[in-house]
């Protein structure tokens, strides 16, 4: 069984498919009550899954009459490409968020599951151990960068 943040995450998924719309208008209050559980539940979930790096614009009104406005953002390949190279990832960047990194560029269908799988591995830990843990973030970027190009040119992006 899921967890409750996958679960809301996926009806959120699903009611922009529905809509066939790339943004959508809920309540946060409403959106609670539907899943039982916390507003803060529901933000925890909007911020940690619904991110610009995962292709999402949050908008947010408080009070009685509030609303979360989410956006599905689009944007050329070459510019998600530069902006993923240069901001997101940089000069270093942490397991955790090249592990979002990676499910995110599946999720957008620019890579394969495959190359998730192996990505998400090269990147790990366990295989970066032979180097000191100050520089594995700064190797894991210079490898999640390459393998992205390569990914990205294999698929005539």
């Amino acid at each position: 069984m899921s967890n409750l943040s996958d679960i809301i995450e996926g009806f959120i998924k699903e009611l922009m498919d529905a809509n066939n719309n790339d943004a959508i208008e809920i309540q946060r209050n409403i959106l609670a009550q539907q899943f039982d559980c916390s507003p803060s539940q529901i933000n925890y979930v909007l911020t940690t899954r619904f991110t610009n790096d995962r292709g999402y614009v949050v908008e947010s009104r408080r009070g009685g009459g509030g609303y979360i406005r989410i956006f599905k953002v689009r944007s050329s390949m070459e510019d998600e490409l530069k902006r993923i190279l240069n901001e997101t990832i940089g000069d270093s960047i942490t397991l955790n968020k090249s592990i979002d990194l990676v499910n995110a560029l599946l999720e957008r269908e620019v890579i394969t599951e495959g190359e998730r799988a192996i990505m998400q591995s090269v990147l790990s830990d366990r295989v970066l151990n032979i180097v000191a843990y100050e520089d594995r973030n700064r190797l894991r970027a210079d490898l999640l960068k390459e393998m992205i190009l390569v990914s990205v040119e294999n698929n005539d992006y």
